[in-house]
């Protein structure tokens, strides 16, 4: 074989080859950027969250579960916990992949209906995480614009507070969230301040009492009064959490 044809070849299985979504392309350029995403995470972990005030990780996935942007708040790496970036992306995977058009679940919802014997038990075992994508590549660039999980289908489920279902204007769903760090109910108050300040937060419906997919603390005795229950935490993160922003309405 000739070097002529030889290259020839090479050129056209380059050309074959699929091209991963990333923040430019694909469904990835209608969701925040890395920058804006960044930007949302520190504003909403500078706040009173509770919990135990540390830094975090966030990740946004598109409808089809594709990573599109993968940030954290600290000054470096490993200024969050490391184990947090992957499940950050579990949360936002899970939100986006248990939400509808018309009913928001958040990872917070989840926790009472995967418990033994519950309608929901076994579901956090249905969509493992991907751990090729998930821990792939150079670990100095986890967290920055060049993440190995951006355009990559991560997967998982996570079934405790911090990851939202993100809604456009529109009342369309177009994604997902996920927030990890500390503990899961501070995770949930930074995802809804974060998805609130990206203006991603037009919820639809949703299994709380204000018919959105807010945290619900109604577990008494081992057991949620409506089944969609998340246990508390550490302090003050359920009082923060009766003063978070209200959802945005759809236009009508």
């Amino acid at each position: 074989m000739t070097k002529l044809s030889m290259a020839a070849l090479m050129a056209l299985a380059l050309f074959a080859l699929p091209t991963p979504a990333n923040a430019a392309t694909g469904t990835c350029a209608d969701l925040p950027t890395y920058a804006q995403l960044q930007a949302a995470l520190k504003d909403a972990r500078a706040k009173d969250n509770g919990g135990l005030n540390l830094d975090m990780w966030g990740t946004i996935v598109d409808r089809s579960g594709i990573v599109c942007a993968v940030a954290y708040t600290g000054e470096t790496v490993d200024a969050q916990w490391p184990g947090s970036r992957v499940i950050s992306a579990q949360k936002a995977n899970t939100a986006n992949a248990f939400s509808l058009k018309d009913l928001a679940l958040s990872t917070a919802n989840l926790f009472s209906a995967v418990q033994p014997g519950a309608s929901l038990f076994g579901l956090q075992e249905s969509n493992p995480v991907d751990t090729d994508a998930a821990y792939d590549g150079n670990a100095s660039e986890f967290g920055s614009p060049q993440d190995p999980m951006n355009g990559e289908r991560v997967g998982g489920v996570n079934v405790f507070g911090g990851g939202v279902a993100l809604y456009n204007d529109k009342g369309e769903i177009v994604g997902g969230l996920g927030v990890s760090g500390d503990t899961s109910c501070a995770d949930h108050n930074i995802a809804w301040r974060a998805r609130n300040a990206l203006k991603l937060d037009y919820v639809p419906s949703g299994v709380a009492a204000d018919k959105t997919d807010h945290i619900i603390f109604d577990i008494e005795g081992g057991k949620s009064a409506g089944g969609f229950g998340h246990p508390t935490c550490l302090g003050k993160e359920n009082e923060i959490a009766k003063t978070l922003p209200p959802v945005s309405k759809p236009a009508q």
